[in-house]
C-alpha cells in the first residue's frame, strides 16, 4: 500500500462553501494611494506564512491551507520550500495519492524528481513548471534534490487548485514545462509568463478549467507592474523577495506574505524603495461546496469516502 503523505493538509471532511471565509483588512503603508482612476484591486487581507513539515519530514512554509487562510477559491494550498540544507528537503514526498484537484509545482532553484502510477517519470529543474491534473486518481512521488554538486539550494513552490465537480473524475494529465518554454517579457518589470498573457506573450499552461494567470514578477527599485485581470477572477500576490507595495492602498507585502486581492480589473505591484520579487496568481472561482481531507478534494462527504475506499482497495487509478 502506498504511503499517504500530506495527511495533515486540508483537514476536515465536511462540505463547506469556498466563499464562507471572512477576510481581515490589511494595514496600509503611509505612502500616498494610487489614483482611483487606476481601478487597482485593493488588498483585502495579508497572511504571513507559517512553518510546518510535510511528506517524510520536508521543512516548508504555508499560507493558503493554513489555519489563518483556509482557501482562496479555487486555490486550496500554497507551500514554499526554501533551504540550502538538504536535510530540510531531501526526505521528500514519497508515494501518495491524489484525486479531484490539480497540483502546480514551480521550481526556482534546485530540482524536483517525480514519478507516478501511470509510468510517468521526470526531473523539474530551475525555472521549470509542472501542472498536474490528478483528476479521477493518481499515485505519485515528488522528491526535491540539489540542482547540481555546486549548490545545495532548493527553492520551490506548490499550489493546489480545485476542480469543479464536473471535472473531478477526468483522466489524469501532466503538463511538464521546461524553463525555455516560459516566455519572459519586460516593460515596468521582468515577468516570466507561466500561465495567462502579458505584453503579447502567452504562458505555456493550457487547457485548464480555471483559466489561470501565473506570473513570476521581478521588480527593480522604482519599477511598477500594472496587469489587467478578469474582474471575476480570484487573485493574490505572494512575496518571494524584498518588500513589494500592492494595490491602491499601497499595502506592503514582504517575503512570505500572501496578499488577497479584492475585486477590480487591474493588479498593481511596485517596488519604490528596494527590489522585490512576487508571484501574481489569479483564476476563475468555482463557488461549489468542497469536501476535503488529506490528499483528496471532492464535492461531497460521500465522494470523499469513496475516494478513500477506492485507494484502500487499489481502485483509485482505474479508468472510470
Amino acid at each position: 500500500m502506498a504511503q499517504v503523505s500530506r495527511r495533515r493538509v486540508l483537514l476536515g471532511a465536511a462540505a463547506v462553501p469556498l466563499w464562507a471565509c471572512r477576510d481581515r483588512a490589511p494595514t496600509p503603508s503611509t505612502g500616498a494611494p494610487l489614483p482611483e482612476s487606476s481601478e487597482a484591486r485593493a488588498v483585502t487581507r495579508v497572511v504571513a506564512a507559517v512553518g510546518t513539515r510535510e511528506g517524510a519530514g520536508v521543512k516548508l512554509v504555508r499560507t493558503i491551507g493554513s489555519r489563518e487562510l483556509s482557501m482562496v477559491d479555487p486555490f486550496l494550498l500554497l507551500d514554499e520550500m526554501r533551504s540550502s540544507d538538504p536535510r530540510d528537503y531531501e526526505p521528500g514526498f514519497p508515494r501518495h495519492p491524489h484525486r479531484g484537484f490539480e497540483t502546480v509545482t514551480y521550481v526556482i532553484a534546485g530540482a524536483v524528481e517525480h514519478g507516478d502510477s501511470l509510468g510517468n517519470r521526470g526531473r523539474l529543474t530551475a525555472g521549470s513548471l509542472q501542472w498536474m491534473t490528478a483528476g479521477r486518481g493518481i499515485i505519485h512521488s515528488e522528491m526535491p534534490k540539489r540542482g547540481d554538486e555546486r549548490s545545495t539550494e532548493l527553492h520551490a513552490l506548490q499550489l493546489w487548485v480545485n476542480l469543479p465537480r464536473s471535472a473531478k473524475m477526468t483522466a489524469p494529465r501532466y503538463q511538464d514545462i521546461a524553463p525555455g518554454r516560459v516566455p519572459e517579457v519586460g516593460g515596468g518589470a521582468r515577468v516570466r509568463v507561466l500561465a495567462g498573457q502579458r505584453a503579447g506573450a502567452t504562458g505555456p499552461v493550457d487547457g485548464v478549467v480555471a483559466a489561470p494567470v501565473l506570473l513570476d514578477v521581478t521588480l527593480a527599485r522604482g519599477e511598477q507592474l500594472a496587469h489587467e485581470l478578469p474582474s471575476s477572477h480570484s487573485a493574490f500576490v505572494y512575496g518571494l523577495d524584498g518588500v513589494a507595495i500592492v494595490g491602491a492602498k499601497r499595502t506592503p507585502v514582504a517575503r512570505g506574505d500572501l496578499a488577497v486581492l479584492g475585486a477590480g480589473p487591474v493588479a498593481i505591484v511596485s517596488a519604490p524603495s528596494e527590489p522585490a520579487r512576487v508571484l501574481l496568481v489569479a483564476a476563475a472561482p468555482i463557488r461549489e461546496p468542497v469536501a476535503r481531507r488529506g490528499p483528496f478534494v471532492m464535492s461531497t462527504d460521500e465522494e470523499l469516502d469513496r475516494a478513500f475506499e477506492d485507494y484502500r482497495a487499489g481502485r483509485l487509478t482505474d479508468p472510470g
